[in-house]
């Protein structure tokens, strides 16, 4: 099973809901009705456009009538606005992953961030589904992601030592990303890897030197 990998331009990843796969950690028969809507909406989104997507047609697939559908998302606006708040909630799940990882010590932010692009990246996933269904119906539900991101900002800032220098990789992360969206990609594979790693050494500890290691001769 694919892991579930989120962007920070709002992008939700089909190793999310793509086609034959489950949510996050879940299996097929631990998934809440809920659940299951969401991830029959953003399969439908993938295959025939965010303009296109139905309730009745998230509904057969789900394997729900419309009533039980409607239960749980009385409109679709509702169900969209969930698809960007289960993006949000999942992807603030991997960056706080990586986070603990490195013991929430200076700048972990900033790498926990470069971390999970290098991860999405690495295992080219594909492109966007349901929030780009979200967006394209209202873009008013970017609002949530514009909060949350100006919130990371400041989170990047606070626990960087160098709070320009951190902003920078992050803007080098977003730029590289809308490369890829918009298939603009005018780099190798192995030279884009090679910059995302740059950017990690900007921050990771530097080794202390030989001589100053206990036993060191």
């Amino acid at each position: 099973m694919r892991n579930v990998l989120y962007r920070l331009d709002g992008i939700v990843n089909m190793g999310l809901y793509g086609p034959g796969t489950e949510r996050t950690g879940m299996k097929a028969d631990t998934l809440t009705t809920k659940d299951k809507i969401l991830q029959a909406a953003a399969e439908i989104a993938m295959e025939v456009g965010p303009v296109n997507l139905s309730l009745d047609a998230v509904a057969r697939r789900a394997g729900l009538s419309k009533g039980g559908l409607l239960y749980s998302f009385p409109t679709k606006a509702k169900l969209l606005e969930a698809l960007v708040e289960d993006h949000m909630a999942q992807f603030d799940k991997q960056l706080k992953h990586h986070e603990a990882l490195r013991n929430h010590g200076r700048n972990s932010v900033v790498l926990a961030c470069i971390a999970v692009y290098r991860a999405e990246f690495v295992c080219n996933e594909a492109e966007p589904s349901g929030i780009l269904a979200a967006i394209a119906n209202d873009r008013t539900f970017l609002d949530p992601i514009r909060r949350y991101t100006t919130q990371l900002l400041q989170r990047i800032r606070e626990n960087s030592d160098d709070p320009t220098l951190a902003l920078m990789a992050y803007l080098t992360i977003e730029g590289m990303r809308c490369q890829k969206l918009f298939e603009m990609d005018g780099l190798s594979r192995d030279e884009q890897i090679a910059a995302i790693d740059r950017l990690s050494l900007l921050f990771e500890p530097a080794e202390e030197p030989r001589s100053n290691l206990p036993g060191a001769a």
